[in-house]
């Protein structure tokens, strides 16, 4: 599972591509059609088989929450599950009214947080939707429905089903391949199960000569795994192709052949090249050592083929991403935080597009600078991209974009802006950036006024002594500035963040919580979510990793997914018990409250308070306004 509010878009651009190409592809999201064969009436009392058998030796009180819930009323469950779905389709809006009652759906324990944040605020639905927003205090109470059927499924069916991150633990950073193997030598549970269902339907239908198979992230490599193990047994002579960010970051070093039991090739970086020079290979005009940037499975061994002289297709060249085959009308909005910028993640549908290939910047220390999807920096320019927008509107009715950059390129940005207003296009977009002091509050404005609703990027550690070692480009005393004229345009904002980087200190750590809450105060930054720090080996920090003082610790013998790396860092600190005390201010901020609590009083033992002054955001503002009012400004002739 990736998102379930609209489709992961590598099978949309790679659909529009080769279709261009004269090539008869087709594509299917068998996540979203996963959950939906699930989440019904018939899949609820599987489900529910599988749980009595599950925990049949339990007494009540011995019964996790969720499952104790879900058994005691499942009636209801069944009754409202179909109901949930369509609305939370867009396709039956009146049910808001029965599900605000609070009568309606059984309320498990992902509700719980409401009691809490009720406790704090009186009433935290009327803070978060006020008396008339009936359709999206509806919303939230239906995730919330959705969120503890997934936990019972989680708990009492497949421990490794999860929304986004199905069977994470089993991919992420694994040096070998054996749990992933066994999981898929043991028994088929009632997941896997309908997951094959669903692919030999699809087989049956479109009769494919290659499978292609996108692996974004950790979570979504069983799932792969499981659609081409299925297929293996009732397709046999498809050919299956693994790729995607998981494949590109975590495989670069693979050494294991039995994954090649269940695959036939897996491409790194970008697909369209690989796949033109596979293609050519089926069919019968290049040898396997012509293939391109491309594993297989030769006498026993891995392989890896890639042709120095064959050129990766430029941005401009790549077409338009093309939804024909996913189902538009059947993902699922979703509210899962009561925050306005948090929640733009899951809800509403969003048309995917890249403004340029690659990070502008390359610099910073933490990120997979070396590798081609942020090291090859190649940009469309504002009037392809344009175009763009217009095919993706005529053939999905849509005019909701997120654009998926690493960081969009703010010229290119400025000029798409600028042609939006001249066409008179009426969109709603956005997209993650750098906070660069280029986004003065006239552009923020511009933008604004293109229909641009919200931007992130990342804050990371809000220390400058730190953004200076990882090379961000960006102060404190700047993102301030930044952030501030986004939201005075009316555009949200939401930081990346993140503690543990190499040599940071406690004190650093709660530095940076008092500037992030001085942000959220000053509504610089609406949302914001703290990462902790991984070292990868294609990070300048997992590359020189004594330029940092870190001494690294890679695993002995990885002969699968390979990317994170331990590390010792000569300054200690508590990292697990700092993670806890921010994640729970931020959960706060977000909610509008704790912003009167001194920083410390977040965390399980005492700690020296910052020696940040309290106002040292209000006077980063202040002295923009005095910036600004020095400008001189041209007579009108």
């Amino acid at each position: 599972m990736t998102q379930l509010n609209t489709p992961y878009p590598a099978t949309a651009y790679l659909t529009g591509f080769l279709r261009e190409q004269g090539f008869d592809v087709v594509q299917r999201d068998l996540a979203i059609e996963l959950l939906l064969t699930l989440l019904t009436p018939e899949g609820l009392e599987q489900i529910l088989d599988v749980v009595e058998i599950h925990y049949a030796d339990f007494e009540d009180d011995e019964l996790p929450d969720v499952i104790y819930q879900f058994m005691a009323e499942f009636e209801q469950y069944q009754l409202c599950v179909g109901p949930v779905i369509r609305f939370l389709q867009g396709k039956d809006p009146s049910l808001a009214l029965r599900i605000v009652s609070r009568r309606f759906l059984p309320e498990g324990p992902s509700f719980e947080g409401l009691a809490g944040l009720e406790e704090a605020t009186g009433d935290i639905l009327r803070w978060a939707f006020g008396d008339l927003g009936t359709q999206d205090k509806a919303k939230h109470l239906a995730t919330l429905f959705i969120d503890d059927l997934v936990q019972v499924i989680s708990q009492g069916v497949d421990v490794n089903f999860e929304i986004s991150r199905y069977g994470e633990s089993l991919a992420a950073s694994n040096p070998t391949f054996d749990n992933l193997h066994e999981t898929l030598q043991g028994p088929v549970g009632l997941v896997e199960a309908n997951l094959n269902a669903l692919v030999l339907r699809h087989l049956q239908e479109v009769k494919p000569d290659v499978l292609g198979i996108t692996i974004p992230f950790p979570g979504n490599m069983l799932g792969a795994l499981q659609i081409a193990k299925a297929c293996r047994a009732h397709s046999p002579n498809t050919k299956i192709v693994f790729g995607g960010g998981y494949v590109n970051t975590e495989l670069r070093s693979l050494k294991d052949p039995r994954i090649f039991d269940y695959v036939d090739f897996i491409m790194l970086d970008d697909g369209e090249r690989p796949l033109l020079t596979l293609f050519e290979h089926l069919a019968g005009k290049l040898d396997k050592e012509d293939l391109h940037r491309t594993y297989y499975r030769q006498d026993s061994l891995v392989c890896f083929q890639q042709q120095s002289q064959a050129t990766d297709i430029p941005h401009k060249d790549i077409g338009t991403p093309v939804y024909d085959g996913l189902p538009l009308d059947s993902y699922l909005s979703l509210c899962e935080m009561l925050n306005p910028m948090h929640r733009i993640w899951s809800d509403g549908r969003w048309n995917k597009l890249t403004m340029a290939h690659g990070c502008y910047w390359t610099q910073c220390s933490f990120c997979d600078i070396g590798l081609d999807y942020i090291g090859r920096y190649d940009e469309a320019g504002a009037e392809i991209i344009v175009e763009r927008i217009e095919k993706l509107i005529n053939e999905t009715g849509q005019t909701g974009f997120h654009f998926v950059d690493e960081a969009a390129p703010p010229k290119v940005m400025f000029a798409m802006a600028r042609k939006l207003i001249e066409k008179g296009l009426t969109i709603t977009w956005w997209g993650n950036i750098r906070f660069e002091k280029t986004f003065s509050p006239e552009r923020c404005q511009l933008l604004a006024d293109s229909g641009c609703v919200a931007v992130s990027g990342g804050l990371e550690v809000a220390s400058d002594r730190l953004l200076r070692l990882m090379k961000k480009g960006v102060t404190v005393d700047q993102v301030a500035r930044v952030t501030k004229a986004f939201s005075d345009a009316g555009i949200l904002v939401h930081a990346y963040l993140m503690y543990g980087f190499p040599t940071q200190t406690e004190t650093e750590t709660i530095e940076s919580l008092e500037y992030v809450r001085q942000l959220m105060m000053h509504q610089c930054i609406h949302s914001a979510y703290w990462h902790r720090f991984s070292a990868t080996i294609h990070s300048p920090v997992g590359q020189q990793p004594e330029q940092f003082g870190v001494t690294l610790h890679p695993p002995a013998n990885a002969t699968f997914a390979n990317n994170d790396i331990e590390f010792t860092d000569p300054v200690t600190a508590d990292h697990e018990m700092l993670g806890r005390g921010l994640k729970k201010s931020l959960y706060n901020y977000m909610h509008g409250l704790g912003y009167e609590q001194p920083v410390a009083f977040w965390f399980e033992k005492k700690l020296k308070p910052p020696s940040v002054n309290g106002d040292f955001i209000q006077k980063a503002l202040l002295r923009t306004e005095k910036v600004q009012r020095v400008v001189p400004i041209k007579p009108t002739v």
